[in-house]
């Protein structure tokens, strides 16, 4: 084993530990990962982090290999994962500036390949509650012991990429009472749970999507502003990942452990 944690970086988020880092390359069945994973240590534990989209960039959503990723991550010996990325607030009382703890997704991406079981044994992956409950109560409670504005549960809306929405689909998004809008949680969440992993997003708002129905002062969403928004929070999003880390467990002793348990059987 080389890492218990793993930590995906998302746009603007390409490093995260200051002092001793290795870099590793991995080959997984599934191809190559976005790129070269950094091993480091945080209060103790090994983790490993790689950069979801490449350390420049180069990766757009809907052509990261997300199987791979989560596969190098497991063939380190990974256990908790941490997913930050950069989202979108489809509703006023999430800021840009906040982050949200989310519970659930709704998939809205096409063509990706999510799942690492395509035969011989069919597998039913249970997802009624994606995100690792355990794992999302360590991020909700160091948030508040910093004082980082912080939203307990949410909705995220997954949707393909690399455009963003057109006032429609968010007017869509909003009307169905989902809170956030990002493009790589599908499927990175349910192949982390595939592999028995847990898992917890961990959503910075740098955004109002389309800007909000009622509020001609927002404007919609570039990714010149999503950027912005990103570096001038990255200092909390390190803190926050830092305070959960050193409040992981030993073992892992919650139901995402023994996901497949109950995911096969003869029909």
């Amino acid at each position: 084993m080389q890492a218990e944690v793993g930590i995906f970086g998302g746009s603007g988020f390409y490093t995260f530990a200051e002092g001793e880092c290795k870099e590793v390359a991995i080959e997984t069945p599934y191809g190559a990962p976005s790129d070269k994973l950094i091993l480091t240590t945080i209060a103790g534990r090994k983790v490993a982090f790689l950069p979801r989209h490449g350390k420049d960039h180069q990766l757009p959503p809907h052509m990261i290999n997300y199987r791979a990723n989560l596969a190098a991550m497991k063939q380190l010996g990974v256990k908790w994962v941490f997913g930050p990325c950069a989202a979108g607030s489809l509703e006023p009382k999430m800021k840009p500036g906040d982050f949200v703890i989310c519970d659930q997704f709704a998939n809205r991406t096409w063509g990706r390949r999510d799942t690492f079981f395509d035969g011989p044994i069919t597998t039913h992956i249970g997802a009624s509650d994606p995100y690792c409950p355990q794992l999302r109560q360590l991020a909700i409670a160091s948030a508040k012991e910093l004082e980082i504005p912080c939203h307990s549960q949410g909705t995220v809306v997954v949707v393909n990429g690399p455009r963003f929405s057109t006032r429609a689909e968010s007017a869509e998004f909003r009307s169905h009472g989902w809170q956030v809008i990002n493009m790589t949680q599908y499927p990175e969440a349910i192949l982390a749970r595939e592999l028995e992993m847990c898992y917890a997003n961990i959503s910075l708002i740098t955004d109002y999507d389309v800007g909000l129905e009622g509020e001609p002062n927002l404007e919609p969403v570039s990714h010149e502003a999503v950027m912005e928004v990103f570096q001038q929070n990255i200092e909390k999003l390190r803190a926050l990942l830092f305070r959960a880390i050193a409040k992981l467990p030993q073992k892992q002793d919650c139901s995402c452990a023994s996901a497949l348990k109950t995911a096969r059987g003869e029909s």
